[in-house]
């Protein structure tokens, strides 16, 4: 039987060049300095794409990555390394990895919320900044862990997130996105009100450091001078594999195939004896501890924290990520992300009109793709079977 089942998979070279390419794209439009080039790359970057979609190219990728999803993770993770130490010395580029890699994780918090069990959270920032905050605070005045800041900024905002409990249980849809939206606003407020945590100004956050080791020193391997940047690479990198393995294995277990029952309708799944409040905190919370590690290990990465790096405005930027990528797809969270974070930076000339652009792309996404750039293919228990 196992022999059949192998034969049936679909081949892993086409998930291969899909990654050999990207690779060599994302450094040619990361090293891309003038406007009219980034411009030029991106514009192939679309015509590629609808074309390889036209030829039936995108499907032999996506089949790949699902019968193959853990042969090319190793190799998306050796990717993502050779991209870094073409950037070695960058701090920019670096920089702005490691700030794609750490959206990664706290979107895919999201879609354990969203996308599995249908809980509308749009104060993802804020939960975000909750972490961010606590690594600033923890760092100031204590001598915490760094290691151990990460796991208090989780699960602060998950404690934090609790809090919220009682009006989502109660409100379901529109009304349930209200208790969340008031939350972000809320929180931003009594974050700008707040004089022990630099009120408007906000606040430093110390380099993380570990035995020792500063993040915030460059370092030499050789007579190569390395950037600080490649200390938090190697850190996010590490959390994003490790969350995405864990999202990947609660969809396909028993916990995942309840959260897709609430999602898909509540009242059913409590006919058939399922306990929903059960099932919402647990997405809730366990998507809130997720976003709560990125956040607090972006507040070491950035240096400095305040309230409007943490806003409505940034919580529907997560959410457009989510609508982008494919609502309960891990692979397309990580594209979409890399869209949605390093195309603006690139493109200078629309900074001052970048939620603009996320609107249109969620409302052409919308319009034309309700499913996403890579929808969520059908739920497999076991790598690899057909039907």
């Amino acid at each position: 039987m196992s022999e059949v089942m192998q034969k049936m998979r679909a081949p892993l070279l086409p998930g291969v060049v899909a990654l050999a390419l990207s690779t060599a794209y994302l450094i040619a439009l990361l090293a891309a300095e003038k406007q009219a080039l980034i411009i030029g790359l991106l514009a192939f970057a679309v015509v590629a794409v609808l074309a390889a979609h036209y030829l039936g190219w995108l499907n032999l990728v996506s089949r790949s990555f699902a019968d193959q999803e853990d042969v090319l993770g190793i190799y998306a993770i050796l990717a993502a390394c050779v991209v870094a130490a073409f950037f070695h010395d960058n701090h920019f580029v670096l920089l702005l990895f490691v700030t794609v890699l750490l959206y990664t994780v706290a979107t895919l918090g999201l879609n354990i919320q969203f996308g599995y069990a249908g809980v509308l959270n749009f104060a993802g920032a804020s939960f975000f900044g909750i972490g961010a905050y606590t690594s600033a605070v923890l760092s100031t005045y204590t001598a915490v862990p760094h290691l151990l800041v990460l796991l208090i900024g989780g699960m602060l905002a998950a404690l934090i997130g609790s809090l919220l409990l009682v009006p989502v249980l109660r409100t379901r849809g529109h009304y349930a996105a209200l208790v969340t939206i008031a939350f972000a606003l809320l929180l931003k407020t009594f974050l700008e009100v707040n004089n022990v945590l630099g009120g408007p100004q906000g606040m430093q956050v110390k380099g993380m450091s570990i035995l020792g080791w500063s993040f915030n020193d460059n370092f030499e391997i050789g007579k190569i001078e390395m950037s600080f940047y490649l200390n938090y690479f190697v850190v996010s990198m590490l959390l994003l594999t490790g969350t995405f393995v864990l999202v990947r294995r609660l969809e396909r277990s028993w916990i995942g195939l309840n959260l897709d029952a609430l999602r898909l309708d509540e009242i059913a799944a409590s006919c058939f004896g399922l306990d929903i409040a059960r099932w919402k905190i647990t997405a809730f919370l366990l998507g809130n501890f997720l976003i709560g590690i990125a956040g607090a290990l972006f507040g070491m990465v950035g240096g400095f924290v305040a309230p409007n790096n943490y806003t409505f405005a940034d919580s529907l930027i997560m959410v457009s990520i989510l609508l982008l990528g494919g609502i309960g797809n891990p692979w397309g969270l990580v594209v979409a992300t890399f869209i949605v974070v390093v195309v603006p930076e690139k493109l200078q000339t629309i900074q001052e009109y970048r939620i603009l652009l996320f609107a249109l792309i969620v409302i052409m996404m919308l319009l034309f793709r309700p499913e996403g750039l890579l929808p969520r293919p059908v739920r497999r228990y076991f790598p690899g079977w057909r039907a």
